[in-house]
């Protein structure tokens, strides 16, 4: 059976959660006033969760976050206060390839955002039709570009450099955001010294035995507590941890402040992912900082078949050792603890619990895949260097 994923206010708290007799169990976002503070996970009995059940998960399970967040409210003070009173300008991104149903699903929900002023973009990334091209023109709104070079990395730089305001919000097909997920982003940039921003992910279903596996082996989810990370105090190679690419804000001058992004990183090259978790480590070197904020809240739909889930962990091991291999030819030799940690104090312990059939451990055909793309990411990074080269003379 699948698992529910609702959305609880703590304010408008039901007595009970009924109509839920296809599920076994919910995953449940708990909110204060429209905050994200916390999610608990709870048996459906009969198709029912009942009072008791609710009420525990909400004052347990919040992990301190729903007490923190009420008291700010109550003394009416807000964290993000921004030095300026207007937002900045912002242009929300798409890159998009060959998903025509997701991305008219994303589309659909980004004109339901609450108007900021915002430029909506599509960067249609090598695409093998015009389905992209027919969907933008039907929103008035969408401005459409087609980047003929493959690579998610590519589109991004392409969206920074066709970006016509100051903070570019990037999203991808599969996600859907929240009302609130674009005002949160970009009321963080409150200092100049804040080059991006990253918010909570959750998933939009899970009615798959793979979908359930993803969200507890390899989650977009992070923590409820809005953070700072910068350096000292913050680990530049463990950055990925804060964020991902289907939910960041970058100031558009980033190009000149960093760099851009690596094309030889990420989907559609030979290294398959890993390009936004470089970028953040990037910025924590150079000295800028990066807030993570739950508050900046979409929704992602994952795969569904176990064949997916295994290529996609196939996908993110050969981006996180492609990413390690980057940091390493760069000379910095710090990614080798990070690396080793990552392998043997996680992946390898998963291993041995998984080999010796303990509870809730993680099917091995999962590890494996990933530990299987970590063993091809230096040769995959070493290569997409190449094809990039080649790619950039040939465009030039």
């Amino acid at each position: 059976m699948a698992t529910a994923v609702l959305d609880i206010e703590v304010t408008k708290l039901p007595p009970e959660l009924t109509g839920l007799e296809h599920f076994h169990q919910a995953l449940i976002l708990i909110r204060l006033r429209g905050r994200p503070v916390g999610q608990a996970l709870l048996n459906v009995v009969d198709g029912r969760i009942g009072t008791f059940e609710l009420h525990d998960a909400v004052k347990n399970d919040a992990d301190g976050t729903l007490l923190e967040q009420w008291i700010r409210d109550f003394l009416k003070w807000d964290e993000k206060r921004m030095v300026n009173s207007a937002l900045p300008t912002v242009t929300v991104a798409v890159c998009t390839r060959n998903r025509p149903e997701a991305l008219q699903r994303c589309l659909d929900a980004l004109m339901k955002l609450p108007d900021i002023g915002q430029e909506l973009l599509v960067v249609d990334n090598c695409p093998s039709d015009d389905e992209a091209f027919h969907i933008v023109k039907r929103h008035s709104r969408v401005r459409y570009v087609c980047e003929d070079r493959p690579g998610l990395n590519i589109a991004r730089n392409r969206a920074l450099r066709e970006a016509r305001q100051e903070i570019v919000a990037f999203t991808d097909e599969g996600a859907i955001p929240d009302p609130s997920w674009l005002n949160a982003l970009v009321s963080n940039f409150d200092e100049p010294s804040v080059l991006c921003v990253t918010g909570l992910t959750m998933p939009l279903e899970l009615e798959t035995e793979a979908q359930e596996w993803f969200e507890r082996y390899n989650s977009f989810g992070r923590c409820f507590r809005r953070t700072v990370l910068a350096i000292p105090g913050a680990n530049p190679m463990a950055a990925g941890r804060f964020g991902a690419g289907t939910n960041m804000a970058l100031r558009r001058s980033v190009l000149e402040q960093i760099g851009p992004f690596d094309e030889a990183l990420d989907a559609g090259t030979p290294t398959r992912s890993g390009g936004d978790a470089d970028m953040f480590s990037r910025i924590l070197t150079a000295g800028y900082k990066i807030i993570y904020d739950p508050s900046a809240l979409n929704w992602y739909r994952n795969r569904k078949t176990r064949e997916a889930l295994r290529q996609a962990l196939y996908d993110h091991g050969v981006g996180v050792a492609s990413c390690w291999t980057r940091h390493l030819l760069k000379g910095e030799w710090g990614v080798l603890k990070v690396a080793w940690n990552w392998l043997f104090s996680y992946r390898l312990k998963a291993i041995a619990r998984s080999a010796l059939r303990r509870s809730n451990s993680i099917p091995l055909d999962l590890l494996s895949a990933e530990l299987r793309g970590c063993a091809i990411g230096p040769w995959a990074y070493c290569y997409s260097r190449i094809l990039s080269r080649e790619r950039t003379k040939d465009h030039d």
